[in-house]
């Protein structure tokens, strides 16, 4: 990884965001792109966002869209430039071990990210060698007390994963995330491969570990109904890019950029019928592959932009993440309402 970070001064400040009270999580200007030269492809562009202590931000958006990527790239997993701070400390790329305590992922498969072949206590020890001043009971106390945070028996430390369900496994991988005692936890579609009571559960034992540990949490999915049930706040994700962003029923209940309004138009209910007005629903089929040179990069789908609506050139030409501050839920569309 060669994620471009700078060292925090003596005095502890915080260099992301000089004066602010610092948060849980903040990173500014990440980037991350594939290949090199004229085969490059920018795949994250300049993203930033924030997760104050004990919040949840939902990053949200369609398969492609970049979601797993941004994950990647905070934990070191791809190469990424960009400023990525941790209680207000700016991370930096080396020793490992130090990124280890203060951020860790909770992967899509737990039974892929669990090794087979060791039991569930041996896994959840291993996470614990980045804490060094624990000595051997005092291990063996910390795995009993985190397989109970998690609402698991501790008798199951000697079984292997593939004796237990997708839910006790994909606990014992919050279990494990924990181990490295982080401020932050990353959660990349976490309940995608179960099923919805056992969702439920996993959602349930999550919002639990929360409030007790007291983390910051990026929880990545392409549902909006689990972002909504366990987020606070919510980011909206095209191409890259967040598009729209704000407190959790704020965005669901009243979306301003057409993107999340055509997600939340694809929601179907129980009858088949989607919730909303199906005029919301992309025009274009697939993403674009890539950003496009000038103006709006949605624009090519968007079914209130120039290709439905002549008179809405400037989409062309104007980048409407430039204002976006000035607009509710800092909306990337220049149609979106203006902040009062």
């Amino acid at each position: 990884m060669s994620l471009d970070v700078v060292r925090p001064d003596s005095a502890g400040s915080d260099p992301v965001r000089p004066g602010a009270a610092p948060a849980g999580l903040e990173v500014r200007g990440l980037n991350v792109q594939y290949g090199s030269g004229r085969g490059a492809h920018k795949v994250i562009n300049d993203l930033s966002l924030s997760i104050a202590t004990g919040q949840v931000l939902g990053l949200v958006g369609e398969s492609g869209s970049g979601k797993s990527t941004v994950a990647r790239g905070l934990l070191g997993l791809t190469t990424a430039t960009g400023a990525v701070a941790v209680g207000g400390q700016i991370l930096h790329t080396k020793p490992a071990i130090r990124r280890a305590r203060n951020i860790q992922m909770i992967f899509q498969d737990p039974y892929a990210s669990l090794n087979p072949r060791m039991t569930i206590g041996a896994i959840i020890a291993e996470a614990l060698v980045v804490r060094p001043e624990l000595g051997r009971a005092e291990r063996r106390a910390e795995v009993s007390r985190l397989l109970e945070l998690v609402l698991l028996d501790p008798d199951v430390t000697d079984r292997l994963p593939g004796q237990l369900s997708g839910g006790q496994r994909q606990r014992v991988a919050i279990a494990r995330a924990l181990a490295a005692s982080p401020k932050v936890i990353v959660a990349d579609e976490i309940t995608s491969a179960l099923d919805v009571s056992v969702q439920a559960q996993v959602l349930n034992v999550l919002r639990g570990v929360l409030r007790h540990e007291q983390l910051s949490v990026l929880f990545i999915s392409h549902s909006l109904a689990v972002v909504r049930y366990i987020s606070d706040h919510i980011a909206v994700m095209h191409d890259g890019r967040i598009v729209e962003t704000g407190a959790t029923e704020d965005v669901i209940t009243a979306p301003q950029h057409p993107y999340t309004r055509a997600l939340l138009a694809a929601v179907p209910t129980l009858d088949g019928a989607p919730i909303q007005d199906t005029s919301w629903l992309p025009i274009a089929g697939p993403q674009e592959a890539g950003p496009l040179a000038t103006g709006c990069p949605y624009r090519a789908r968007c079914p209130v932009g120039p290709a439905a609506r002549d008179d809405r050139s400037d989409c062309a030409t104007v980048d409407p993440a430039l204002d976006a501050a000035g607009r509710v839920n800092q909306a990337t569309c220049l149609f979106a309402r203006p902040r009062r």
